[in-house]
């Protein structure tokens, strides 16, 4: 039986063509096929990879953490080396209202981790998130989302959430004194990479004080960063009460993170104890690489990189004939089309040319691309010459 068929046979799908592309390795910007085929990941696994892959640092602290120990019971009293140590980074990394971080497996459960810990901490039911965000797919998580089109197989959800419009000003007086809290991406990942308006973030925050609610940013595919700044906050001047990160997070290993005080955080310590577990969360592997990665971007200036490369490519492609617009911040980018027949078979023409590239759940008509941020300026000319044949051919 060959690798394709035993996977289809074996592995649980979520579509029904799945994309069947079959990884033997990664290294740098490229993942190799079984016949040695190169192609640019300029997806970087839905942001994930944002060191590219197999980067030497972050293999090394893996290996080192190896010969030490995996797995203890993190949330059951013990301490561990990596989880404090990769705490106090993101301590000297944050405000000082952040300081407290509840490590988690993925983004998904540090949504979940989040929603109860604004429930408990303000006492009040209601949610507001927005449409045409995503915030994963468990069932707290999927009750966020707007559309029926994804939700309606699995009703009843959670209740008490209700919807606003992204950058829709008049929406934010929605936001009252029986809601808990709102939970917003600073920019939304699949709706297109779809940028807050000015002085729409700072807003939704004013409106959160106003009323008494916590402002919940989730940073999972922004953070790390991205869009040339650690965090996406940053360039609004808005700091959320928390703050969810994951993804890049890792290091490419699974690891995801709540982070508030220490007050709101200390909620779920008592009336109930251990008010929110997990198993994994803080995981010794996981932490190193995170660390690792925390580090390379920092001492690589790959923040200000990240932000020079974003306008390299968009002066690349936004003079093209077959596109609309390009919208981006950092290296979080979204090419959209002037005719969005013509994604799909553009995407399976880039990768063709050797060049892996995505498209958004909410957005039919943009080309979704997240290169690693590791990635060279004369490897960006490639890719961008791939991508230019793809849409001319």
């Amino acid at each position: 039986m060959s690798l394709r068929s035993s996977f289809l046979r074996h592995i649980a799908q979520t579509s029904p063509e799945p994309d069947g592309f079959e990884v033997i390795r990664g290294e740098g910007i490229y993942l190799y096929d079984k016949d040695g085929n190169a192609y640019i990941d300029c997806i970087s696994g839905i942001a994930v990879s944002s060191l590219g892959h197999s980067h030497p640092k972050i293999i090394s602290a893996i290996r080192a953490q190896l010969d030490l120990h995996l797995h203890t019971q993190v949330y059951g009293e013990h301490i561990t080396i990596p989880q404090v140590a990769l705490a106090e980074r993101l301590a000297q990394l944050l405000p000082p209202s952040l300081t407290t971080s509840y490590f988690t497996n993925s983004g998904t459960e540090a949504v979940e981790g989040a929603l109860k810990l604004a429930r408990k901490y303000i006492g009040r039911y209601e949610i507001i998130s927005c449409r045409n965000a995503y915030h994963g797919s468990t069932a707290g998580a999927e009750s966020l989302r707007a559309d029926l089109l994804y939700t309606s197989s699995f009703m009843p959800l959670v209740p008490g959430i209700r919807h606003i419009d992204f950058n829709s000003f008049e929406d934010i007086n929605r936001i009252n004194d029986r809601t808990a809290a709102v939970i917003i991406e600073p920019i939304q990942g699949e709706a297109g990479v779809m940028l807050p308006a000015e002085g729409y973030l700072k807003a939704v925050k004013d409106k959160c004080k106003e009323t008494g609610t916590l402002l919940i940013l989730d940073e999972i595919q922004t953070g790390m960063g991205r869009t040339g700044t650690m965090w996406a906050f940053e360039q609004e001047n808005v700091i959320p009460d928390i703050l969810l990160v994951a993804k890049a997070f890792g290091g490419g290993l699974p690891l995801g993170a709540f982070i508030s005080s220490e007050e709101i955080m200390s909620a779920l310590s008592h009336d109930p104890p251990l008010g929110h577990l997990t198993t994994f969360g803080g995981n010794a592997l996981s932490c190193v690489a995170s660390l690792a990665a925390i580090n390379i971007i920092t001492e690589e200036n790959l923040l200000h990189k990240a932000i020079a490369l974003g306008k390299k490519i968009s002066g690349a492609l936004s003079q093209h004939p077959a596109v609309r617009e390009v919208r981006s911040r950092g290296l979080m980018m979204a090419i959209e089309l002037n005719d969005p027949g013509r994604l799909h078979p553009i995407v399976k023409a880039c990768k063709k040319e050797g060049l892996l590239v995505d498209w958004f759940l909410f957005n039919d008509r943009s080309i979704r691309m997240a290169p690693p941020l590791v990635i060279s300026d004369e490897e960006i000319e490639v890719m961008c010459g791939k991508l230019i044949k793809a849409l001319n051919n």
